[in-house]
C-alpha cells in the first residue's frame, strides 16, 4: 500500500514558504493499521510532526512537485494508493535562493499552480484502489462527491476542518465515506486510528469482492 502524509512546503526563500497546518496524524494512523495487517507500505511523507511507523519505508519529500515524483516511482508497486496528504494548491512561480529582507519583498507573490497529483495519475490506475481525502468547510458532500468523479476515485474520506474536534492537528475525525456505487456513510466522532481501521477495513473488502 501506498500512502501519503503531512503537508507540503513551497519556498519563497531559504527561511519562508507557503504550507497548511496538516499534522500527518491521519496518514501516520493508516499506514500503521496497514502495516499491523500485515501489507507492505511505503510511507510519502511531508514534513510531519509525528514519527512514522518502523514497520513502514517512508520516503521524505518537501514539496509537491516532489511528492507527485514519489508516487509515480512508487506507484507500479502498489495495490492501493490512499493520499491522505494535505498537498499545497499552489507555489510561488519565483523562489529566491537567498533570505529576502523586507524591502526586498514584493508587495504581492506571484503564485503558479501546483500538479494534482491523483489526477495526474489517473490513466495509470489500472486495477489497483485509489482513495483521497477532502478537507471541506462547507456543503461537504457535495463538494466531496465532485472530486470523487473529477479524480477517479474509489473511495473519498470528507471531513468539515472548521471543527474543533476534526480536522488538521486534531486526534480525532468525523468523516464521511462516499463511494460511486454507494450510499454517503456518515461516521461518528472517531480517533484517527479508528477512522484508519475503518478505511483498510474498506479497502479490504473491495479488494476481496473485485477478486470475485
Amino acid at each position: 500500500m501506498l500512502v501519503t502524509a503531512g503537508p507540503t512546503r513551497e519556498p519563497v526563500d531559504p527561511v519562508r514558504f507557503i504550507s497548511n497546518p496538516s499534522s500527518g496524524r491521519m496518514g501516520v494512523a493508516v499506514a500503521a493499521a496497514a502495516v499491523r495487517r500485515g501489507h507492505d507500505v511505503v510511507l510519502i511523507a511531508g514534513p510531519m510532526n509525528v514519527p512514522p511507523p518502523d514497520q513502514a519505508r517512508c520516503v521524505r519529500v518537501t514539496t509537491a512537485q516532489e511528492m507527485l515524483a514519489a508516487v509515480e516511482r512508487e506507484l507500479h508497486a502498489s495495490d492501493a494508493l490512499i493520499m491522505t496528504a494535505a498537498v499545497a494548491d499552489f507555489r510561488p512561480k519565483q523562489v529566491s535562493e537567498h533570505k529576502l529582507h523586507k524591502q526586498e519583498m514584493p508587495a504581492r507573490l506571484e503564485l503558479e499552480r501546483n500538479p494534482d497529483i491523483l489526477a495526474t495519475v489517473a490513466a495509470r490506475k489500472g486495477d489497483r484502489l485509489f482513495v483521497g481525502f477532502a478537507a471541506e468547510t462547507q456543503d461537504i458532500v457535495e463538494n466531496a462527491r465532485r472530486k470523487l468523479a473529477a479524480k477517479r476515485l474509489d473511495l473519498i474520506v470528507a471531513n468539515d476542518v472548521s471543527r474543533p474536534d476534526s480536522g488538521f492537528g486534531t486526534d480525532t475525525n468525523r468523516v464521511i465515506f462516499l463511494a460511486a456505487d454507494t450510499e454517503p456513510e456518515h461516521l461518528p466522532l472517531l480517533s484517527k486510528k479508528q477512522v484508519a481501521e475503518r478505511i483498510l477495513d474498506w479497502i479490504e473488502q473491495r479488494a476481496t469482492r473485485a477478486r470475485g
